[in-house]
């Protein structure tokens, strides 16, 4: 029987893991530093809150994250390690050296187009080898890619994973089971699974805002955010950023089309054209190039509204037609 956790804080010993210190905490979990005492090796250890031990769904997706973790085995991927027999609930992981993607792009705004397609084209190896083994991110985000000194990168967080087959492997962060508002494909906002694809979308999000310093798509809550995708197209890159070339741009484009049919199929694909652009011919986008004319969901309300409310003012128009006609 494995105890439950109670708080647990750096300086105590988990099994043979000695608890060094703190470097993340989310609402699911903590993560800590440690040191394994058979052989010195650093790692990373995942303890999940007690609130979440208590909660099965929550509990769940904890597991499956593990189960994911330890299957996956890719250079950009973080390692989840076995750990048969330990006492109480947690996850031992690689301990990486470098700093989130998130951090590099507050501190830095805009990266050069070089380093974003480098970035990206990690990115896309990693993504290839877990849709390889039929396995979705669904929350792909600069929250979850660790990026090393060399710009290597990391997928380290699986967020609301799941397999591409068969029963939803979910697990982690964001409990509604949908992704970040900023970087869901449209097919989740519309209630839909997703793919592969999906997560090419989320790539292609973020390289718009590697290169921008801004997401393609913006609003006052998330579903604002959320329906402007599936009602607008974002401001062309190259109007931001200048250095962003016609080629670029089109990647861009093609891999956040709308319809998951006209995307990138595979995260190769995508690699291939950033590592090929000169090879890359420039589609007629009427719609991308038509981005100021916006449709927002409040507008169409409106108008919904207004000729609702002229429906009984015409009536009364009406009325008055016929009964003046009888005079």
């Amino acid at each position: 029987m494995i105890a439950p956790n109670l708080t647990i804080k750096p300086g105590q010993t988990l099994d043979h893991f000695e608890l060094l210190d703190i470097v993340a905490t989310s609402g699911m979990a903590t993560v800590f530093r440690a040191r394994d005492t058979r052989n010195g090796q650093q790692v990373a250890i995942k303890v999940p809150h007690p609130e979440i031990e208590s909660d099965p769904t929550l509990f769940d997706r904890f597991r499956r994250e593990e189960e994911i973790g330890t299957r996956i085995d890719h250079p950009s991927v973080m390692k989840v390690y076995a750990n048969p027999g330990h006492t109480q609930i947690y996850m031992v992981m690689e301990w990486l050296d470098g700093r989130l993607l998130r951090e590099i792009m507050r501190e830095e705004k805009r990266l050069s187009p070089e380093r974003a397609a480098k970035i990206t084209c990690g990115i896309c190896d990693a993504l290839d080898h877990i849709h390889a083994n039929e396995v979705v991110h669904r929350d792909l985000k600069p929250e979850n890619i660790m990026v090393g000194p060399n710009d290597e990168i990391h997928l380290i967080d699986f967020g609301i994973a799941g397999s591409s087959v068969g029963r939803r492997l979910t697990f982690a962060h964001f409990s509604q089971g949908l992704g970040t508002p900023d970087y869901i494909s449209p097919e989740q906002v519309r209630g839909k699974r997703g793919d592969a694809r999906s997560d090419i979308y989320s790539l292609g999000v973020m390289l718009y805002e590697m290169l921008t310093g801004t997401v393609p798509f913006t609003g006052p809550n998330p579903f604002a955010v959320m329906n402007d995708r599936l009602l607008n197209q974002p401001k062309p890159p190259s109007q931001i950023e200048p250095a962003v070339t016609p080629q670029m741009q089109e990647i861009i484009y093609r891999a956040l089309e709308r319809e998951p049919k006209n995307r990138y199929a595979h995260a190769r694909e995508l690699k291939h054209d950033l590592e090929h652009q000169d090879e890359i011919g420039i589609a007629a986008r009427p719609d991308a190039e038509q981005w100021e004319k916006r449709q927002s969901p409040e507008r169409r309300r409106v108008m919904q509204y207004a000729v609702l409310a002229l429906i009984p003012i015409v009536v009364l128009l009406l009325l008055i037609l016929v009964a003046h006609h009888h005079h």
